[in-house]
């Protein structure tokens, strides 16, 4: 019985820590990834893939359509309110402050592109994929740093949470300006008024959640016909909370951002990584070498580590802002690798990128997933064996 409760209490210990939904999401990824290559392969795919009897929304007719279109909106929403928490009393809200993450973040983006454009400059074809390479996976790269334990300072954690929230500003540009479909003018003309009646809601101070909950599911509904990816709606719904603290240091936005911040690590980032990290190694996506594959995993790997320690060495040399406290040039490196962990959202702007080219699809997912192995094992270990006085 003793047994049993130290394990409950080892249990409830880990999923009430950092690394939880890092860990469940490799999980996921590791379980999606067997079954791709396994004799289930064909009933997993169905599940995910295949036409649904009924729905609601005729857009939205494979359960993979849901997870991607629908529950990853609500994915959008969470990270739009911690943008915008970050932003007016967080790590964002001071200029200062924010100029390290923002140019790193910047860099972190741009390099990684430039690394797979140079690996893909003899196919014109696979050039779409330039922006696969440039995201940096939230829960992942802190579950692994939560894993590395005291071996990083505070400092760090604090620094690559928030240049991962730029990089996903970053992401969330991208996709809406160069992952954006046939546009639908009347629908958009929609979308802008759900949106500008929001805008109201929090000009006149309401402060019950339900009015913003209910007009950002009318929002995603009109941005998913108007032509710009439906999970843009995510963030610019999340815009419009009220961040306003009232008497008891309560807002909109902490209480829905309380709400939903297990939901989206323990289910929904979960359920997209089932949906969409299988790929059968023995198929078209099974070559890391060629250039789709091998383009995405260089960028991730070598393009992101590059990118944001160039930023951050750059920056503190010619004086433009100083380096995390207590950091060490290991701390520093470390950090940058794991900002190549490019996991969740690297995968979703893949399948934005080769919509119609379900072969392309499964070759970037084996670059996705070994430029984000290489760089959490990378990271890992350099933290792993950094040292600092601060530290020790």
């Amino acid at each position: 019985m003793a047994g049993i409760r130290d394990s409950r209490r080892a249990l409830a210990r880990l999923l009430h820590s950092e690394a939880a939904p890092g860990l469940v999401l490799m999980a996921c990824a590791a379980l999606a990834l067997a079954l791709a290559n396994s004799p289930l392969a064909h009933g997993w795919h169905a599940l995910f893939h295949g036409t649904l009897p009924w729905t609601p929304i005729a857009k939205l007719d494979s359960a993979h359509l849901w997870i991607n279109d629908a529950l990853m909106a609500v994915f959008f929403f969470v990270v739009g309110l911690e943008i915008k928490r970050e932003v007016l009393a967080g790590a964002l809200a001071d200029a200062q402050r924010r100029r390290l993450p923002v140019i790193a973040a910047l860099a972190g983006m741009a390099v990684p592109a430039l690394v797979y454009l140079a690996v893909t400059r003899d196919h014109a074809g696979l050039h779409a994929g330039w922006a696969i390479p440039a995201a940096t996976d939230i829960a992942f790269a802190i579950g692994v740093l939560a894993l590395v334990g005291k071996r990083a300072p505070p400092s760090v954690r604090l620094f690559l949470l928030t240049v991962a929230i730029v990089d996903d500003l970053g992401a969330v540009a991208v996709i809406a300006l160069f992952y954006t479909a046939k546009i639908s003018v009347a629908w958009l003309g929609a979308a802008g008024a759900v949106l500008a009646a929001m805008v109201l809601l929090n000009r006149l101070n309401v402060r019950a959640t339900w009015p913003y909950m209910l007009l950002a599911v009318v929002l995603w509904y009109a941005v998913l016909h108007s032509g710009i990816h439906a999970t843009v709606a995510g963030v610019l719904a999340a815009l419009t909370v009220p961040m306003a603290l009232n008497a008891h240091h309560d807002s909109p936005l902490l209480r829905l951002e309380h709400a939903l911040v297990a939901p989206n690590g323990f289910v929904i980032v979960p359920l997209f990584g089932l949906a969409n990290a299988g790929v059968a190694l023995g198929g078209t996506g099974g070559s890391p070498l060629a250039p789709l594959p091998l383009g995405i995993a260089a960028g991730l790997f070598l393009g992101k580590q590059a990118g944001v320690l160039a930023a951050v060495l750059g920056a503190e040399n010619l004086g433009l802002a100083q380096r995390p406290e207590g950091t060490t040039f290991a701390h520093l490196w470390g950090m940058a690798l794991l900002c190549g962990i490019g996991f969740t959202m690297s995968l979703f702007i893949a399948g934005l990128a080769f919509p119609g080219a379900p072969a392309l699809a499964e070759e970037a997912k084996v670059g996705i997933l070994a430029g984000s192995l290489l760089s959490a094992l990378g990271g890992a270990l350099v933290l792993r064996f950094a040292r600092s006085h601060a530290i020790d």
